[in-house]
C-alpha cells in the first residue's frame, strides 16, 4: 500500500502516469507545484486502510508527458483532471487537493461538471493574486534560467521547494520531489510551468465558489510562507463552508511536515459522508 506509478492513461495532453492502492470508496489525490504525487506517499498507506486512494502526475510534472510545446496550465490541468476520472471510471469521488491541485480540482468541478462526493481544499491555489516575485521574475526570463548549468539549475530547484516549508523533512523525501526536474527535459519543463501560469485561470472561477455541490473541508498549515492562511479564510466565506482547520506550525506541504495530522483530518472530513 505504498506510493507507486504502476499505470498510465492516454490523455489530451499526453501520458499520465499514476497509481492506486486500498480498498473502500475512491478517493484521488491532486497534488500542486512544484511536486508530484510523490508528495503524498506519506499519507497515501494510512488512507488506503479505509479508501481506495488514486494518484496521478499531472502532465508537465513527475512522470508523465514534459514535452517542449505541450501546454500545461491550470486550464488543461482542469481538462486532465475530468480525463483521469473517467479513465478510472470514477463517479462522484472523494477529492483531497493541494496548491495548483486547488485550482485544477475546481475548475473541473465547476466548469466541467465533474461531481465529489466530498471536498477537502489545503492549502491551495484558488484566489488571486498568487505568485511570488521570484515567480514572475522566473516566467519573464524563461530563456536565462534554462540557460543554467545543471548544478545551478538542481540548486535553484532545491531552494524553491525548500521555502515552501516551515519544519524539515526526511532528505529522502527531498531527494524524491526534486528528483523529476533533474532530468534535460524535466529541467525544461520546471521553468516552462512559471512561463504558463496565468492568473486568469483562478479568475474564470472566483465567483462560483459559493456553487461548489458538495460539503467542503479547508486545511490550512497556518505557517504557509507561500500562501497566507487569510487567503484560506478568504475563500472559506467565498464557499460558505464552516469546515475550517488550521495545523499549527506547518508550512505549505503539509502531508509531508505533519502527515499524521493530514490523514487524521481527512478521515474526520469524510467520515460524515460515508
Amino acid at each position: 500500500m505504498t506510493w507507486h506509478l504502476g499505470d498510465t492513461a492516454m490523455t489530451s495532453a499526453g501520458t499520465v502516469a499514476s497509481g492506486t492502492s486500498g480498498s473502500g470508496p475512491p478517493l484521488v489525490l491532486a497534488h500542486g507545484w512544484p511536486w508530484s504525487s510523490f508528495s503524498w506517499h506519506r499519507v497515501i498507506p494510512q488512507l488506503a486502510d479505509q479508501y481506495t486512494v488514486y494518484w496521478y502526475d499531472m502532465p508537465g510534472y513527475g512522470r508523465s508527458d514534459k514535452r517542449v510545446d505541450q501546454a500545461t496550465s491550470l486550464d488543461v490541468q482542469g481538462v486532465i483532471f475530468r480525463e483521469m476520472l473517467d479513465h478510472w471510471q470514477l463517479d462522484a469521488p472523494f477529492v483531497v487537493a493541494h496548491d495548483f491541485g486547488g485550482a485544477t480540482t475546481l475548475r473541473a468541478h465547476l466548469l466541467h461538471g465533474v461531481e465529489f462526493s466530498a471536498y477537502l481544499a489545503m492549502n491551495i491555489v484558488a484566489m488571486r493574486p498568487w505568485g511570488s516575485s521570484f515567480f514572475e521574475h522566473v516566467g519573464q526570463h524563461i530563456d536565462a534560467f534554462l540557460g543554467n548549468p545543471h548544478h545551478i539549475h538542481a540548486a535553484i530547484a532545491e531552494a524553491y521547494i525548500r521555502g515552501a516549508l516551515v519544519n524539515d523533512i526526511a532528505e529522502r523525501d527531498m531527494e524524491g520531489l526534486i528528483e523529476p526536474w533533474l532530468s534535460e527535459e524535466g529541467r525544461i519543463s520546471f521553468y516552462r510551468q512559471f512561463a504558463q501560469a496565468d492568473e486568469k485561470y483562478t479568475e474564470e472561477i472566483e465567483g462560483f465558489f459559493s456553487d461548489i455541490r458538495c460539503p467542503t473541508t479547508i486545511l490550512w498549515g497556518k505557517d504557509d510562507p507561500w500562501i497566507p492562511i487569510a487567503r484560506g479564510r478568504a475563500f472559506q466565506q467565498r464557499v460558505g463552508t464552516d469546515q475550517f482547520h488550521e495545523l499549527i506550525g506547518v508550512g505549505h506541504l503539509p502531508q509531508l511536515e505533519a502527515p499524521n495530522a493530514v490523514v487524521g483530518k481527512i478521515f474526520e472530513a469524510f467520515k460524515r459522508q460515508l
